[in-house]
């Protein structure tokens, strides 16, 4: 079962049955008659009943005493009256009409007077009446027997049992909660059951690891931006010292200014990512032809591919419609696009292809550059990675453009994924149509 409520479910009908068979089996082997006391208590009251009848109409009044005697020694009841229907006491000749009035009305179903729990039994013909009064401790005690204290025992065990197995996990996923508030961010708790209490530690771990590498992200992401940082703002130094020097020479302002586009250019990606990955819900959803859109980076990247001695091959697209950000798609395949650009070798092509299949479209592009050695290829979509610390320094990139690509992409449940295809690298942008 993996319900929680089927568990549940199970287990009290368990114990009911167990309780109720018992009790079936118990009352069943300790009935004797020679025991009375053990068989059930209307049993008990019948047999009474028809010794006291036999007993006055056959021997009287000495007769009658001595079967409300013998019924006293064997059930330990000491109050019991005989009378006949209108309630005169056979054995004291004692008047209890009352008593006949309440049992007439009660029928069989005991009732409470100032001496007690009263139980009436009227004879098959209602000539007479036998009365047993007892303190409901006292009709527990009686019916009480070693075995119904095992079944006791055994519902105890069940019911132990039970909460243990439900509460086991919790004090789990608790201590687990415990440690990961105290800053041990790989404390998980055990998932291995499948109900709602598996489906709940599945979700705190999920949530965990989610943390885990968020945390991590921003460790990684300050580390690399204080790296990423330092460099042009120390070329940025030494530029205006030497403006300061007053020689008339505009080289070193052209290069504060492009060391400050450089890092505005790297502030705005930045920001581009943390968007991206703090406020995905936020984003719109509109129909958008995707032929149409690589067909226009296509257009704006030519003249940069033929800047660097490259050229774009884009076959006739099919029409192929996704839903989706327009921005954010345009960024993501702008920024493979222009990956593949920077490493294409001279005088070689970047081919862009476009295909829709199977209820999604793909977005291939191909360089016929030196490629991504394999170790490489799990991180190149990591923010800052670079394959070569200095290749993305010569071509101008900080090493975001593939991530945020990779991020676009995943907020519209698509994949991103990089091989080898020997030689250059080989891009497949996934979307759902």
């Amino acid at each position: 079962m993996r319900s929680l409520f089927a568990k549940i479910l199970g287990w009290f009908v368990l114990a009911l049955v167990v309780t109720v068979v018992a009790t079936a089996v118990t009352s069943a082997v300790s009935y004797s008659p020679n025991s009375p006391v053990r068989a059930p208590f209307s049993l008990m009251l019948g047999l009474g009943m028809r010794d006291a009848r036999y007993a006055w109409e056959t021997g009287g009044h000495d007769a009658l005493a001595g079967s409300l005697a013998r019924f006293h020694e064997v059930t330990r009841i000491r109050s019991t009256v005989f009378t006949d229907a209108a309630g005169t006491d056979l054995l004291t000749g004692a008047e209890h009409p009352e008593l006949i009035r309440t049992a007439r009305n009660w029928s069989r179903i005991p009732f409470l007077t100032s001496d007690g729990l009263v139980f009436a039994r009227f004879s098959s013909d209602g000539k007479y009446c036998f009365f047993v009064t007892t303190t409901p401790l006292r009709l527990l005690l009686s019916n009480l027997q070693a075995a119904h204290l095992l079944v006791l025992v055994i519902i105890v065990l069940l019911c132990y049992a039970f909460a243990y197995h439900l509460t086991a996990p919790l004090r789990g996923l608790s201590r687990a909660l415990e440690l990961f508030g105290q800053g041990d961010l790989g404390a998980r708790a055990e998932d291995h059951r499948h109900d709602e209490l598996g489906d709940l530690a599945r979700a705190y771990n999920r949530m965990a690891e989610r943390i885990e590498t968020l945390l991590a992200a921003e460790r990684r992401l300050l580390l690399d931006i204080s790296h990423e940082l330092r460099s042009p703002l120390a070329r940025l130094s030494v530029a205006v010292e030497l403006a300061r020097s007053g020689n008339g020479n505009a080289l070193p302002l052209d290069r504060i200014q492009k060391e400050a586009d450089r890092l505005n250019d790297l502030i705005n990606q930045m920001l581009q990512v943390t968007r991206l990955e703090s406020d995905p819900a936020h984003r719109t959803a509109e129909p958008v032809r995707l032929d149409e859109l690589v067909q226009g980076l296509v257009d704006d990247c030519t003249i940069e591919a033929s800047a660097r001695d490259c050229s774009l091959v884009f076959p006739a697209p099919p029409e192929v419609s996704v839903s989706g950000d327009i921005e954010l798609l345009r960024r993501a395949i702008e920024n493979v696009m222009r990956n593949a650009i920077r490493h294409a070798p001279p005088e070689s092509k970047v081919e862009v292809e476009l295909e829709n299949g199977g209820g999604r479209a793909c977005v291939r592009i191909r360089d016929y550059g030196p490629g991504v050695p394999e170790d490489a290829l799990p991180r190149l979509f990591d923010p800052f990675f670079r394959v070569d610390s200095d290749r993305n320094r010569r071509s101008g990139g900080v090493g975001l453009g593939l991530s945020i690509a990779k991020r676009a992409v995943e907020l519209h449940q698509g994949k991103l994924r990089a091989s080898n295809a020997v030689p250059g690298l080989l891009v497949e942008i996934d979307l759902p149509l």
